[in-house]
């Protein structure tokens, strides 16, 4: 086993939005009004969050413009989702009054400068947010920029299979969103008591996939490259199935019957909860 390494995802977000691009200049207006995996959101719906999340970023992150207000002080994770969900939902509801010409209008000036403002980040240096799913307040950049690589890429998934679209599931695209994903399980796994020494080995299959283990530490849970030769329990499952797992795209129920879990069954379930998005 080795430590887990950093993840650059910047090369990969110019590519993604042009694929993004190709993708919706092809759709048809039934297309645009076509439910999706997100409750009560249609593609046109994620496309218009989207470019909610990139103005965001560089609104806040490039131009240095205030925060909007929250109605009280966020004291608690809850809060924090609660309020992204609150601005999440308005900018969908207003932006519903704009046509899918003009969203891929306003996607094509912004997606190159997000991408153009995240080269221009120090990959080591302070993020502006903390990873929240990966339980840190503060982050390295190159993590804020995987975080905000693996959203874009899951909501393009989303996009393509409520359209019937091919995805972009070969390694170059999802090994990155798998890897990141990954950082959640010691935040996941917080609160689980076990011998010091305890270890869990964690299996991706197919061509994007990987192995991970969890090791109990001095510090808590650890996350490692690698089969743990002592793990207790192993994990076994597919790239499909992790990343509709960690985006809240199965409810654990349905997870248990895509997930292997062999030895301890309690070591096990806390994966099943795992989320790498803020919900």
């Amino acid at each position: 086993m080795r430590p887990v390494q950093p993840i650059f995802t910047v090369h990969l977000f110019l590519p993604l939005h042009e694929r993004l691009m190709e993708l919706l200049r092809g759709l048809s207006p039934e297309d645009w009004r076509k439910p999706t995996v997100c409750r009560d959101w249609s593609v046109q719906d994620i496309v218009a969050h989207m470019l909610d999340t990139q103005v965001r970023i560089l609104s806040r992150g490039r131009d240095a413009a205030p925060l909007p207000a929250s109605a009280g002080p966020i004291t608690s994770y809850s809060g924090l989702v609660e309020f992204l969900n609150h601005l999440n939902a308005q900018w969908v509801e207003a932006t519903r009054r704009i046509s899918p010409r003009l969203l891929m209008e306003f996607l094509a000036l912004v997606g190159p400068q997000l991408a153009a403002y995240f080269a221009s980040l120090d990959p080591q240096g302070p993020a502006l947010f903390g990873v929240a799913w990966a339980g840190e307040e503060v982050s390295a950049n190159w993590f804020d920029i995987g975080r905000n690589y693996t959203e874009y890429w899951h909501h393009q998934e989303q996009i393509r299979n409520a359209v019937g679209a091919a995805g972009l599931t070969g390694r170059e695209w999802l090994h990155p969103v798998l890897a990141l994903f990954m950082r959640a399980l010691p935040h996941t796994y917080r609160d689980l008591r076990a011998p010091a020494g305890t270890a869990i080995t964690v299996t991706i299959t197919g061509e994007a996939g990987g192995t991970w283990s969890l090791v109990l530490g001095a510090k808590g849970w650890q996350l490692e490259e690698g089969t743990a030769i002592s793990a207790v329990t192993q994990i076994t499952l597919s790239g499909d199935t992790a990343w509709r797992l960690f985006t809240k795209g199965l409810h654990p129920e349905q997870a248990r019957t895509l997930v292997s879990v062999q030895g301890d069954p309690a070591l096990g379930g806390p994966f099943l909860t795992a989320l790498a998005v803020m919900a």
